[in-house]
């Protein structure tokens, strides 16, 4: 709820004979439609012949019984649900992205956001390609391919192809008979390995997704490390690139993953629970209740609960059902949008003080709108805490966090006037140098967006729509 949004998720599986991957690839991407609602899509491939549907909207709004059936069955299948980090929202940047070139045909999905497409863009373009989207994704795509034409296998492009992507990215590829998986040096996204009771291989963003189709959780594809399936089994390649220290983001444990999921080995429930714990004994506040704002908001309410002594209450009720087609034409209704996606349970928070808990603040406009929901519902107090530090910084991995000058921490002077601004009777972010015990380990994260130092060279970046807005100046 506080404008942060998710990046995509993917998922593939590659199944020992032909099956219904399709549905699989469905049921993955329910699992993970928290990480992506702008679009989504499925590419099944049979004996090297690759079909695909995607469009705009929710999975349960792209997909029919008619279009997975459609799809027919195959022995692989990749999916993808999305959220634009780099590139619009036009239909040419939904994945997969299909790519069918003199050696064969291909399927692609992506979770991440590169720093150097710009100039892969660029020197493609000045060699005749012709890009179809705004997405660094097809930038990924055709470096693949290119060194493809020079090599014998996918695997081995894949493997040439790594040094040349910068940033983030977490990629599976299907081509005719194998499905192959990749993960930048830092690790900046997850992916996840599992295998199902009839030996098929299942490849995905979050372990929640691998639970959703029956497969056994195995391991996680390590950072640099190309995993590669196909009739012979499963075998890794690890390339130079893996002796990069990893940076996980760590955000994936505060909000982005399902709490249900498990990352690097460690549970993302336990991760928000923790950061509840810690918020309590940094930041206390005398108080009769403790509420979380849904979803990712719920488990550091517990935890901090847990650790204060002060009960826990269900707050909010979230409307789960608000999809693409909720529209606000007029600006009257844009302020009611809030109490569309969340009602408060007057009976939790009337008279009493009340410590509402949250991932994070960007702007501080909807958390100025939830604590005057709060009010409203007759709340005498509201102390609102927050399990992350404090936005000061962009995202270049893959996470669509505000331009710095349109960051609330970047605004105002202090903890106490970002409060007073938001309506709060008192505010506290999450100490910066207790992020490490989330996840039990001092350092191998990113926390770049609340320090401004990334674990990679990010001056080249650009903005998020840079390829957008090159379209659109004037020739």
């Amino acid at each position: 709820m506080s404008g942060i949004h998710e990046e995509c998720g993917v998922f593939g599986i590659f199944a020992p004979d032909t099956a219904d991957v399709a549905a699989s690839a469905y049921f993955g991407l329910y699992a993970l439609q928290h990480r992506g609602q702008e679009s989504a899509g499925i590419a099944v491939c049979d004996r090297g012949v690759i079909a695909q549907h995607r469009d705009a909207g929710l999975v349960s709004e792209v997909f029919t019984q008619d279009t997975l059936h459609a799809l027919g069955k195959g022995q692989m299948a990749v999916g993808h649900v999305r959220y634009s980090t780099t590139g619009g929202k036009s239909r040419n940047n939904i994945q997969p992205l299909v790519i069918r070139h003199v050696k064969g045909n291909l399927a692609l999905v992506h979770n991440g956001n590169l720093t150097n497409a710009f100039d892969l863009r660029r020197s493609f373009e000045l060699s005749g390609a012709i890009f179809h989207g705004t997405s660094d994704t097809e930038a990924i795509a055709y470096e693949i391919v290119r060194h493809r034409l020079q090599c014998g296998s996918t695997e081995e492009a894949v493997e040439r192809a790594m040094p040349c992507l910068c940033g983030a990215y977490s990629c599976i590829v299907i081509t005719a008979q194998k499905l192959i998986a990749f993960r930048d040096p830092n690790g900046f996204r997850p992916l996840c390995i599992g295998q199902t009771q009839d030996g098929a291989y299942v490849l995905a963003s979050e372990s929640c997704a691998l639970d959703a189709v029956g497969a056994a959780f195995l391991r996680d594809v390590e950072p640099g490390e190309i995993v590669v399936v196909s009739s012979e089994g499963l075998r890794s390649v690890r390339t130079h690139c893996h002796q990069v220290k990893p940076s996980i983001c760590i955000f994936e444990y505060i909000y982005f993953a399902r709490p249900d999921s498990v990352i690097g080995g460690v549970s993302v429930h336990h991760a928000r629970v923790c950061a509840g714990r810690l918020l309590a004994q940094s930041s206390p506040a005398e108080a009769d209740i403790v509420i979380g704002v849904p979803d990712s908001g719920l488990d550091a309410a517990i935890g901090f609960a847990q650790e204060s002594g002060i009960p826990f209450g269900i707050g909010f009720i979230k409307n789960k059902y608000i999809g693409r087609s909720f529209i606000q034409p007029e600006q009257s209704m844009r302020e009611n949008a809030v109490r569309i996606k969340l009602n408060v349970i007057r009976e939790t928070v009337a008279g009493k003080r009340v410590v509402m808990i949250d991932d994070s603040i960007v702007r501080g406009t909807t958390s100025a709108k939830i604590v005057r929901l709060l009010r409203d519902a007759g709340a005498k107090e509201v102390h609102v805490r927050i399990s992350s530090p404090a936005f000061l910084h962009g995202c270049y991995f893959g996470t669509d966090i505000d331009s710095e000058e349109h960051l609330i921490a970047n605004q105002y002077h202090s903890v106490a006037e970002i409060a007073e601004h938001i309506g709060a009777d008192s505010l506290g972010y999450l100490p910066i140098e207790s992020l490490g015990a989330l996840i039990g380990q001092a350092d191998g994260f990113c926390k770049g967006c609340f320090t401004g130092d990334y674990p990679v060279d990010v001056s080249g970046a650009g903005s998020k729509n840079k390829f957008d807005e090159k379209i659109h100046k004037p020739i």
